[in-house]
């Protein structure tokens, strides 16, 4: 049952952040372009488990998306916004489709899984 509030927990993530674009009539392909950017993130995997664990949940946590979009309150800078919505739709997808914060111990060793 936890498992699936995490699974609706990403889906709303990134039906929202995908509204809230859409509504800024941003450019969708930046959008696309930008989608899977955080995945450079696992680059850190070639070091060793622990480095790529660790880089691949700094870029795959809502904590920094989200202050990004504070910045965009206090700047009102369209870019910061949009980046912000990118990230935060790929994260939600990522949560969606069953990709989770990683354990240090193997790549497919997620939050989801232990849950």
């Amino acid at each position: 049952m936890n498992r699936l509030f995490l699974h609706l927990e990403g889906a709303f993530f990134f039906l929202l952040s995908i509204v809230w674009y859409a509504s800024y009539d941003f450019s969708w392909l930046v959008f696309f372009i930008l989608l899977f950017v955080p995945d450079i993130s696992m680059i850190g995997y070639a070091i060793n488990q622990k480095t790529g664990a660790l880089l691949y949940n700094v870029f795959h946590t809502y904590t920094i998306p989200i202050i990004i979009i504070l910045l965009w309150f206090l700047f009102s800078n369209d870019v910061l916004l949009t980046v912000s919505l990118i990230w935060l739709s790929h994260i939600g997808m990522d949560r969606m489709l069953g990709y989770g914060l990683k354990y240090p111990t193997h790549f497919k060793d997620t939050h989801l899984n232990r849950v």
